[in-house]
C-alpha cells in the first residue's frame, strides 16, 4: 500500500547536495529516474525539478528487498547519511561528489511502465509524449525550460515594476472585430445568436488604459488567434504587453532593452551592450532582404539594378521591363561550396519558395567571372560586378531579378538558408557573439494589396503616422507615408513590436477612411475607442513581447510546444485531453446553436 507523507518531509531537494554535506543526515523526496541491482548493492536516482542524487543501498541493509522492488517513476522519501563517492565522483553532476546511504525508504506511489522514457534522449513520436503532457513534462529539458519561462516573467514584472508599471488585466469575453487572424468566437445563451470573441491581443483596452489616466500598464496576457499552425504559432499564446502615456518611441524602447539585458544576465549570464543598433524597415529590407533582419554576419543584398539597366541578357531584361523590376545580388564567400545542383535546385527552391523564379550565378575564377550566367553578360557588367560585390577567388555571386518585394524577400531568405546550413548563426546562444538585437524602424503605414485591391494597415489601424509624412497622407500618397512603428529582432526573427498610437479622433476617423472603413462601419466595430478618444485621449504607445517565442529562443527550444506546459498540436488540438470535443444536444440547445457537419452542407 502506497503510504502518505505522515511527517516524512524533505531536509533539502535532490539538487542541493554537495561534499561539504558528507556526515550529514537527510531527507529526500522524488521520483525514481533510474535503478541499478549490482548484486551487492543497489543505486536508485532520485529526482526532483531541482536536480538528481544517488541512493546507495548495502545487499545487507534491511531495506535491500524492499529497494529492489522499486522501479522508475515510482515516488519515493529517502532518510539516510550523505557520504562521499570518493574516486568514482561524477563531475558532471552538481551532486556527483556524494551518494545518500539509505537507512529509511518510503514509497508513496507506484507507477505504471512510462510510454516513454523520462530522458531528454528521448525518441518517442510527439504525439504519444503530448498524450502523456504530463510524463513529457518531467524530461529535464522540457523541465528546464518550464522553470527557464517563470523566471523570465518573473525578471519582466520586477523591471517593469520598477519603473511604475502597473500589472493590470483586460477582459477575456470582448466583441470580435474582424481585422487580421481570424477570431475564435464564444455563443452567448443570455443574448441568443450574438457572440463574444477571444481577445487576439489586449490592444484597444490598453488603449482605454492610457485614456483612463493609468499611464504605464503592462499584462502577462493569454491571446487567441484562429490560424493555421507551425512549429512558431499556436491557438493560444502570451503575450508580454505594455503600453505608456506621454512618451515618444525612445523611451519604450530603452526600457525594453533594460528589461531583455536583465533576462540575458540573470538566465544566460550574457551581458548585451547597449543601445541596441537601429535600422530603419528601409534600410532592413535593401541589406536584408526581410523586415527581421539576421546581423550576425555578413553577405548583405545590392542592387545592382543599374548595372544591367541597358542588358542584352533577357532573363534580366524581362524583369526590368516592369516598373518595379529590380536585380539583387550577394557575394558568397570561397569558404561556402556550392555545385550547380546546390544553386539551381536546393537554394533555388527556397527562392521559389518566396515568389522567385528562381537564381541566376556566376563564380569567380582566375580573377574573372566565369560558370553560370557568366557568358550572357558583357565584359562592361562583368567589371561592374566585381568592382561593386567584390567576390573572392572561387566565391559565387547570387541574383533574383524581379519585382522589388519578391526579389529581396527571396534573395535574403536565401542568405539565411546559406547562414544555416553553413552554421554561422548558433542556434544556442552561450555569449554576446551569439546575440543579434536589433531595433526596426519606421515601417511603412500601408501595404498595399492587389489581390484585394486596396490598402491595409502594416501593423494595425490604431499605428501612428510619423508627422512629417502627414502632407503625404493628406495627398492620399499612402505608399510614402510611414509609421511611428518599431519592431525588436533577435537572430532574424521577430521578438515583439509596437507603435505610438493615434490619440486624435480626426486622424483616426481618416486613417480609417484610407483603409476604406467607412463611419458607420467604424463607428460598428470601434463605438467604444472614438468615444474614448473624444475625451481627452494622451499621447501613448506601446509594444507586445511574445513570451514563448523568448523563452524558445532563449532555450534554444525547437518549437513553441517545448516551451509552452500544454500546448495544442499544428491541427490546433489537446491530444491529452481531447479537446476540442463533442457536447451534447442540451449544451448547444442552451445556446441556440445547430450543428452543420461539412458533409451534410
Amino acid at each position: 500500500m502506497s503510504e502518505f507523507l505522515n511527517g516524512f518531509k524533505r531536509t533539502h531537494t535532490c539538487g542541493d547536495l554537495r561534499g561539504t554535506d558528507v556526515g550529514k543526515t537527510v531527507r529526500l523526496v522524488g521520483w525514481v529516474q533510474d535503478y541499478r541491482n549490482l548484486g551487492g548493492f543497489l543505486f536508485i536516482v532520485m529526482r526532483d525539478r531541482y536536480g538528481i542524487t544517488q541512493i546507495h543501498v548495502d545487499a545487507g541493509s534491511p531495506l535491500f528487498e524492499q529497494a529492489s522492488k522499486i522501479r522508475a517513476e515510482w515516488v519515493i522519501g529517502v532518510e539516510g547519511k550523505v557520504i562521499s563517492r570518493g574516486k568514482d565522483a561524477n563531475q558532471k553532476l552538481a551532486t556527483g561528489e556524494i551518494e545518500v546511504d539509505a537507512t529509511e525508504l518510503r514509497i508513496f506511489n507506484r507507477a505504471e511502465t512510462a510510454p516513454f522514457a523520462i530522458h531528454d534522449r528521448c525518441d518517442a513520436d510527439e504525439k504519444i509524449r503530448l498524450k502523456y503532457r504530463y510524463l513529457d513534462l518531467r524530461r529535464p529539458c522540457l523541465n528546464r525550460n518550464i522553470i527557464m519561462r517563470s523566471q523570465i516573467t518573473r525578471i519582466i514584472r520586477r523591471v517593469l515594476e520598477d519603473h511604475n508599471f502597473l500589472d493590470l488585466e483586460t477582459p477575456v469575453l470582448g466583441k470580435s472585430t474582424p481585422e487580421g487572424a481570424r477570431d475564435y468566437l464564444v455563443p452567448s445563451r443570455v443574448q441568443p445568436g450574438k457572440f463574444y470573441a477571444l481577445p487576439q491581443s489586449p490592444q484597444l483596452f490598453k488603449q482605454l488604459y492610457m485614456i483612463s489616466g493609468f499611464d504605464r500598464y503592462y499584462q502577462i496576457a493569454r491571446c487567441f488567434r484562429d490560424e493555421d499552425l507551425r512549429l512558431d504559432r499556436q491557438p493560444e499564446f502570451t503575450q508580454i504587453d505594455m503600453e505608456m502615456s506621454f512618451i515618444e518611441p525612445e523611451d519604450i524602447q530603452n526600457i525594453c532593452e533594460e528589461m531583455i539585458c536583465t533576462i540575458f544576465h540573470e538566465v544566460l549570464n550574457i551581458d548585451l551592450p547597449r543601445p541596441f543598433k537601429r535600422i530603419s524597415w528601409d534600410e532592413s529590407m535593401d541589406r536584408f532582404g526581410v523586415d527581421a533582419p539576421d546581423i550576425r554576419f555578413g553577405m548583405e543584398l545590392n542592387n545592382v539594378t543599374e548595372i544591367f539597366r541597358n542588358t542584352e541578357f533577357k532573363l534580366f531584361a524581362a524583369a526590368l521591363e516592369n516598373k518595379q523590376g529590380t536585380i539583387r545580388a550577394i557575394s558568397v564567400p570561397a569558404s561556402v561550396k556550392l555545385s550547380r545542383k546546390d544553386i539551381e535546385q536546393s537554394l533555388g527552391d527556397v527562392a521559389k519558395t518566396y515568389g522567385a523564379k528562381g537564381l541566376a550565378w556566376t563564380k569567380m575564377t582566375n580573377g574573372a567571372l566565369d560558370a553560370g550566367i557568366a557568358k550572357q553578360l558583357s565584359d562592361t557588367e562583368k567589371a561592374a560586378l566585381i568592382d561593386m560585390l567584390k567576390p573572392e577567388e572561387g566565391g559565387t555571386l547570387l541574383f533574383v531579378a524581379d519585382k522589388l518585394n519578391i526579389a529581396r524577400n527571396a534573395l535574403g531568405r536565401v542568405r539565411k538558408e546559406i547562414a544555416v546550413r553553413n552554421n554561422w548563426v548558433p542556434k544556442v546562444m552561450t555569449k554576446t557573439e551569439d546575440v543579434g538585437l536589433t531595433w526596426v524602424t519606421d515601417f511603412p503605414m500601408f501595404e498595399w494589396s492587389d489581390e484585394d485591391n486596396r490598402w491595409y494597415a502594416m501593423h494595425h489601424p490604431f499605428t501612428s503616422p510619423r508627422s512629417s509624412d502627414w502632407p503625404a497622407f493628406e495627398a492620399g500618397d499612402l505608399g510614402n507615408v510611414y509609421a511611428q512603428a518599431y519592431d525588436l529582432v533577435l537572430n532574424g526573427i521577430e521578438l515583439g513590436g509596437g507603435s505610438i498610437r493615434i490619440h486624435n479622433i480626426d486622424v483616426q476617423k481618416k486613417v480609417f477612411a484610407a483603409l476604406g472603413i467607412g463611419d458607420a462601419e467604424a463607428r460598428a466595430k470601434f463605438s467604444f475607442l472614438l468615444d474614448a478618444l473624444s475625451f481627452g485621449a494622451p499621447p501613448h504607445g506601446g509594444l507586445a513581447f511574445g513570451l514563448d517565442r523568448m523563452v524558445m529562443l532563449l532555450s534554444g527550444a525547437d518549437s513553441l510546444r517545448d516551451v509552452i506546459a500544454f500546448p495544442k498540436t499544428n491541427k490546433a488540438t489537446d491530444l491529452m485531453t481531447e479537446a476540442p470535443g463533442d457536447v451534447d444536444d442540451k449544451q448547444l440547445d442552451e445556446l441556440y446553436i445547430k450543428t452543420v457537419m461539412p458533409e451534410e452542407q
